[in-house]
């Protein structure tokens, strides 16, 4: 009997050199060189390389992955960032019927040209980890709930404008990418993520957020820098002039003005009483109902910023906390151990800056 022929490689000559270097039927991962591929996977690939786990073909400048894909078996991790995919026919017909779409687990096709999430994609059940980001995606198709295994989705640097509230079904998702983009609202439902860890929708069109995002208690990080609703609520931060009669009562409180309930009216006894300290040791003034709103960014577990509000006395009273310039960096950090202390286990780490 005749031994079965050689097979072979249908591939350019320097690539297929590239190949037969590296050919071995228990070698599981295989990265191409860039710029080395102009059509899709060389037919023969699978015979060469069958137990195939880890494929990448980033930069190769590859326009279809061809069907040859579907003859890897074993394949886990597909990584195709930064070629040419996203006409017609980048992806092989029957991809959610061949073996792939049980094994597949990481698929990474950001910088490509993908102007939508390719339908195929969303037969791939078993996908833990997928990334689109830097493409040219106009949206995100209601049926990514069927991608029910997902824990990881980025979708960063595209054009998307809106969330289907059906990606709120995902019951694995823990990272969400959504960053610059130019979405302009937070879907309530986006609240039965459970799982979610980190939120990352920097740099879009956000003007509020839906106070259903606060049931995400096992968010750690949310990142908003970049929208309108940062930018209005530093912005928005205004100081009301106190009234005469709040002049009077800073002035008895200050300068310790002795009284007795029958000096005064009971109305303006209780509001004496509602006076709160500015929080300025340097300062030993006190306020009613006008105040300094002033952010302060807390360093927390020397890793995120959080943003927090302080009430000062009046816009001369400078919070002892508010910049290096004004304290040094020792007792900064100080104030900020001391302040992250005070209830750690209720704060959420927001990056807005």
């Amino acid at each position: 009997m005749e031994p079965e022929p050689e097979p072979e490689l249908e591939a350019e000559p320097a690539l297929a050199a590239e190949l037969s270097a590296r050919r071995s039927a228990e070698a599981r991962r295989l990265v191409l060189s860039p710029r080395r591929l102009s059509g899709p996977l060389p037919a023969g690939l699978s015979q060469w390389f069958p137990a195939l786990e880890v494929l990448d073909v980033s930069g190769t400048g590859l326009t279809e992955m061809g069907t040859e894909l579907l003859s890897l078996p074993c394949l886990h991790t597909l990584l195709a960032k930064n070629n040419r995919l996203g006409g017609p026919g980048s992806l092989p017909k029957g991809l959610g019927q061949a073996p792939l779409a049980r094994s597949l687990r990481v698929l990474n096709l950001s910088g490509n040209r993908f102007s939508e999430v390719p339908p195929a994609l969303l037969q791939l059940r078993g996908l833990r980890s997928l990334s689109l980001g830097g493409n040219r995606l106009q949206g995100i198709p209601p049926d990514i709930q069927e991608l029910q295994s997902l824990e990881f989705l980025y979708l960063g640097g595209n054009f998307i404008t809106a969330i289907p509230p059906e990606l709120a079904k995902l019951p694995s998702l823990r990272y969400l990418v959504l960053c610059d983009n130019k979405i302009q609202s937070i879907p309530p439902q986006l609240a039965q993520l459970h799982s979610l860890r980190s939120l990352s929708l920097h740099n879009n069109l956000l003007t509020y957020l839906p106070r259903e995002i606060l049931n995400l208690v096992h968010l750690d990080e949310l990142s908003l820098r970049g929208n309108p609703l940062v930018v209005r609520f530093v912005r928005d931060l205004t100081y009301n002039p106190p009234s005469l009669q709040e002049l009077a009562g800073r002035t008895v409180k200050t300068r310790n003005i002795p009284y007795t309930p029958s000096d005064l009216p009971e109305s303006l006894v209780r509001y004496l009483s509602l006076a709160s300290n500015c929080p300025n040791p340097k300062c030993g003034g006190v306020y009613f109902d006008s105040c300094v709103r002033q952010i302060k960014f807390v360093d927390f577990c020397g890793k995120y910023r959080l943003p927090l509000m302080h009430y000062l006395c009046s816009p001369e009273c400078s919070s002892p906390f508010s910049s290096a310039s004004q304290s040094s960096t020792s007792q900064s950090e100080s104030d900020s151990e001391d302040e992250a202390s005070v209830a750690a286990h209720r704060m959420q780490k927001v990056l807005l800056g």
